[in-house]
């Protein structure tokens, strides 16, 4: 059975963003593939953090896959640092990835610019991610279009370390979504919704009531010429809306644009739409996150059943290295 990897990061408050370019995507391929879910804490360690903060958001996280429809039994949801052969693969990919690769990495350019300080795991991180992937022999990736590049690097160290060592991982293959693989804040459309401390009007939260996510719609930038056409360049709040409209009902990009002639009605019909989609995930987020322990249960069998696989590649390629097993 083709096996999927992906995980995501405990970095803020789980958004729409999450839920149409990852979770959903999630909760379906559950019941056709061998997925491993993650929550990637320690690529969180990266930034500035609080521990206590990040011990939260990572319950919350999981959580949040389980509300949109992840189910323990049918795939396997872990934490990443509960698997310690994450942190080891890692040394390994770092010792077989370049300084030049990791340094035209456009995410760590935007997100160390203008730094005085930036932490060494910041740079080397596309590393770790390499390693989540190539530890379960996955064949398939689904993956935003902003992390395609990290994804082209774990494929190119995943030949080189093969060509190097002889056959050791599986080279795995991207999955976008077809519609919604990166969801625009309403606010600012030139750049990626992100966690709502940032953007609040412009992040549309999953646990957010429908007032709320009919107020954001509403408020939602578009411009001014009256025009419903979707044009990513020259109208890109518009076609922010039309994206998501396309991605929650299932239809074209094209299907809905030819529907409307005004913004208003545009915008009234996509906040009913959402509000029905994510209707169903608060509450299942409100029921799940009222036993925070069976929540650390079910992660716990999750890491079980992950180092399982984790740890046969990560000596099969120790072995290949020629590092000294013990005795």
């Amino acid at each position: 059975m083709t096996r999927v990897f992906s995980g995501v990061q405990p970095s803020g408050a789980l958004h729409l963003g999450n839920y149409l370019g990852a979770f959903r995507q999630w909760a379906a391929d559950q019941w056709e593939f061998d997925c491993f879910y993650c929550v990637v804490d320690l690529h969180g360690l990266t930034v500035e953090f609080d521990p206590a903060d990040l011990r939260r958001r990572t319950l919350e996280t999981a959580v949040g896959f389980l509300a949109a429809g992840v189910e323990p039994e049918q795939c396997t949801l872990f934490v990443q640092s509960h698997v310690h052969e994450h942190a080891e693969l890692a040394w390994l990919i770092e010792c077989t990835a370049s300084f030049g690769e990791l340094s035209r990495m456009t995410q760590f350019k935007e997100k160390s610019h203008g730094r005085e300080s930036v932490k060494a795991g910041l740079f080397t991180y596309p590393a770790l991610m390499a390693a989540d992937i190539l530890l379960y022999d996955a064949d398939r990736v689904p993956v935003g279009d902003d992390q395609r590049q990290h994804l082209e690097l774990t494929r190119d160290v995943a030949l080189r370390f093969n060509h190097r060592y002889g056959e050791t991982f599986v080279v795995p293959e991207a999955a976008v979504p077809r519609q919604a693989a990166r969801v625009m804040d309403l606010q600012h459309p030139g750049s990626k919704m992100s966690k709502s401390a940032e953007s609040p009007q412009g992040t549309i939260d999953l646990l957010d009531t429908p007032e709320q996510i009919a107020q954001k719609v509403r408020r939602a930038v578009t411009d001014t010429d009256g025009e419903v056409r979707y044009d990513p360049e020259h109208k890109p709040g518009l076609s922010n809306l039309l994206e998501l409209m396309a991605a929650v009902t299932g239809r074209s990009i094209d299907d809905v644009a030819a529907a409307y002639d005004r913004y208003g009605p545009l915008k009234a019909d996509l906040a009913e739409a959402l509000v029905e989609a994510l209707g169903p995930v608060r509450e299942r987020y409100e029921t799940y996150s009222s036993d925070p322990a069976e929540i650390t249960a079910l992660l716990d069998q999750g890491a079980e059943k992950a180092a399982g696989v984790a740890s046969k590649t990560l000596a099969r390629a120790k072995d290949a290295m020629g590092l000294l097993p013990r005795g």
